[in-house]
């Protein structure tokens, strides 16, 4: 293990990630010298140079020989960057100290006490919601989160005096090993990344190895029904939860009014009635019953976390309210996976029934898309109308024969179709009155403000 006491720089190769640069702003505070590569300038990097932080988007090696000590720097490296990068060649072939992005997360955590929150989906919501309810009790926190909170814009919370440390666990190239948590949820054990993991088995056997890891004395909150079990790590307590089965947390008399969700949460030591939650979709109750359970667990009070609850603000990018007018509610989504559309097309379903739910995709990773398209099809098929994008590689090349074609054959929607990002651009001009639901990990987000725009200006006609 690196000892962080003999190192002054920190160089961060793909600082524009939404987990890089929340320990680049950590260093930054700690009084870390700080800078990074990234591939592209985004609203992100720019938030970073403007906090002090020296960003490049060039593959300069030649940069950093006058830039960084080799015996003093930390080179942090997260996966998407690829091998053949010149400056990640360069940094290995001179005998640099690099860390992957996991490690120094764990190296951090590991110097307090830690909440994680680990799952195929849902984690960056649990995670900041955890966040928010232990920063708003007398407990406090500080927060690694995979998204911007919408409560404190920003994916770093900091404190000067808790040792609480809220973290979330990427499941992705098995990083989550690398946590030693005091207390855990698991909210999904979906089959994903199977470019690192091959099948779902392997996926199961990775979470029960990271429930292992929980310290001795603390405890796992599984969503019910997950194939986690007591003897994953039988020095831990084991609890369920669930909003719509009898779990050992669980959301009871749950009420939609207004578009704000009144619940009461049952808990192993009693009932937090009248709870509100006021932000949108029923997939939210459930996080905030998984978030509720740690938050409990660490040692916050019923009054605490009900207060908490009701000013949630949520993440932004998810399920993420960016227009509402009489004819036209715009609502972003970070859903990239099947299940994830499942939830976030049937909350709004369930929320604007009587309205015509037109959706925007991007699907994300050829993998991804070559794995499960006819699931994505299945669940896009609950729309109304459908706008498909090019698949979003990420870190990929492309796969022949796969591509967002593939998907939309298998969509059993009349009002279909594939789009370029500028013709959907013109088409929002023409959307049908209703919810436009924008959904995918890439960078779709990029379309939303335009299409914000271009449905303000319609309403202001």
């Amino acid at each position: 293990m690196t000892d962080l006491k003999n190192i002054k720089q920190v160089y961060f190769l793909g600082i524009g990630g939404i987990g890089m640069s929340a320990l680049a702003r950590w260093f930054k505070h700690a009084g870390f010298g700080v800078s990074g590569y990234d591939r592209t300038e985004t609203e992100l990097t720019q938030k970073l140079v403007a906090e002090g932080i020296d960003v490049h988007y060039a593959d300069r090696p030649d940069l950093l020989l006058s830039q960084l000590d080799k015996q003093a720097c930390l080179v942090v490296l997260t996966p998407a960057v690829p091998a053949d990068l010149a400056e990640r060649i360069f940094l290995e072939e001179n005998g640099f100290t690099i860390k992957k992005r996991s490690q120094v997360l764990g190296m951090i955590c590991d110097q307090g006490k830690t909440c994680a929150v680990a799952g195929t989906h849902g984690k960056t919501t649990v995670s900041t919601m955890t966040a928010h309810l232990l920063k708003s009790s007398r407990l406090d926190c500080s927060a690694f989160l995979g998204g911007i909170s919408k409560n404190y814009q920003t994916n770093l919370l900091l404190s000067a005096h808790s040792d609480w440390v809220v973290a979330e666990a990427d499941e992705f190239d098995r990083s989550f090993l690398q946590l030693h948590p005091d207390f855990a949820v698991v909210t999904s054990m979906d089959a994903d990344h199977l470019d690192i993991y091959g099948d779902q088995a392997a996926i199961h056997k990775t979470f029960r190895e990271f429930v292992g890891q929980i310290r001795p004395g603390g405890a796992v909150v599984v969503k019910k029904g997950l194939p986690i079990q007591q003897s994953d790590n039988p020095e831990v307590q084991y609890f369920s939860y669930s909003i719509t089965e009898q779990a050992d947390f669980c959301a009871v008399n749950i009420e939609l009014k207004d578009e704000a969700y009144h619940f009461d949460l049952k808990h192993p030591n009693g009932v937090i009635r009248s709870m509100q939650l006021n932000y949108p979709g029923l997939l939210n109750v459930e996080n905030t019953v998984a978030a509720s359970a740690l938050a409990l667990l660490a040692g916050a009070d019923e009054n605490e976390i009900k207060a908490a609850v009701a000013t949630y603000q949520g993440v932004k990018r998810r399920f993420d309210i960016r227009h509402r007018s009489n004819d036209y509610m715009l609502i972003d989504d970070y859903a990239h996976h099947p299940e994830e559309l499942k939830a976030t097309i049937g909350s709004v379903k369930a929320m604007f029934a009587d309205r015509w739910l037109t959706g925007v995709f991007q699907p994300h990773l050829f993998s991804r898309t070559r794995d499960f398209a006819p699931d994505f099809a299945e669940q896009l098929s609950q729309l109304d109308e459908l706008y498909l994008l090019d698949i979003y590689p990420a870190r990929e090349k492309p796969i022949p024969g796969v591509s967002s074609a593939m998907v939309l054959e298998q969509v059993s929607l009349a009002d279909k179709q594939l789009v370029t990002k500028d013709e959907l651009l013109q088409k929002a001009a023409s959307f049908k009155p209703g919810v436009i639901l924008m959904m995918g990990a890439g960078d779709i987000d990029l379309l939303v403000e335009p299409v914000a725009q271009t449905l303000n200006a319609k309403t202001n006609d």
